[in-house]
């Protein structure tokens, strides 16, 4: 077992080459899964997918067990969301009598991996594009993921009982018209559940959209390497380093 918790946490925490594939090729699976959920809603239920969603639940029971075996304080593990984000997902897939819609909370473990040291370190290194935008890209992602999973909320709350969200794309609209406030009223929530998650939507989603218009119209930082200590982020005014008091050089486009 030590041999085999040994490897585990090497895939899961090392620095090699294997184990950037292989947390790369957990990202893979995460997306997949998410759009296998998605395009499934369209789909009646048969057994071809029925046996689908056990697959995908062994894949994700599996990932899970090896997580937990490896965690170094494992009670703490299991009081983080995530970690019930991923009990409820394995709920879906296992069980498909609860119903596919608990699904939508396999998103919340993309964000995790996305925001996991060794991952970020990986795309720094090799992606120059994520390097220059990178906190565009987090900002986007986390819009997105929030998009995804009150999409999968309200899909997941509301297809049985109202008539007029039948499937992820009929959520998709009503999370997104919400979101942007524009509120065209062709589609509403019942009850007082409803109403809760569309105050939800318009509080959370226009807070996570102006932080994406924010990082792409008025950055926080700017990168510039410090010539003394490296450091390569700081404020736009900066005159010296935070961290070590040297003087830069920031090129900018002066007053208008």
């Amino acid at each position: 077992m030590d041999t085999l918790r040994h490897r585990l946490r090497d895939l899961y925490e090392g620095d090699t080459d294997r184990a950037h594939r292989f947390r790369y090729g957990l990202l893979v699976f995460d997306v997949a899964t998410i759009l296998f959920v998605v395009v499934s809603s369209f789909l009646p239920r048969a057994p071809f997918l029925e046996g689908l969603d056990v697959l995908i639940g062994v894949a994700v029971l599996t990932d899970f067990v090896a997580r937990l075996a490896i965690s170094r304080h494992r009670w703490r593990e299991l009081l983080r969301p995530t970690t019930w984000a991923d009990i409820a997902a394995l709920v879906s897939f296992l069980a498909p009598i609860v119903g596919e819609g608990a699904g939508f909370l396999r998103i919340m473990r993309t964000l995790r991996l996305l925001r996991t040291y060794q991952l970020l370190d990986r795309l720094r290194s090799d992606s120059d594009l994520f390097r220059r935008n990178e906190e565009v890209i987090l900002a986007a992602t986390n819009l997105a993921v929030f998009v995804f999973v009150m999409t999968g909320l309200v899909y997941a709350t509301q297809h049985r009982s109202n008539p007029a969200i039948g499937n992820y794309v009929d959520a998709l609209y009503f999370t997104v018209t919400s979101l942007t406030t524009t509120g065209y009223g062709d589609i509403t929530l019942s009850g007082t559940g409803g109403r809760l998650i569309s105050v939800v939507v318009m509080l959370c989603g226009v807070t996570l959209f102006l932080r994406l218009a924010q990082v792409l119209f008025r950055p926080n930082k700017v990168r510039h390497p410090c010539p003394a200590c490296a450091l390569q982020r700081h404020e736009p005014d900066a005159v010296h380093c935070k961290a070590c008091g040297t003087v830069l050089s920031i090129p900018d486009e002066g007053a208008y």
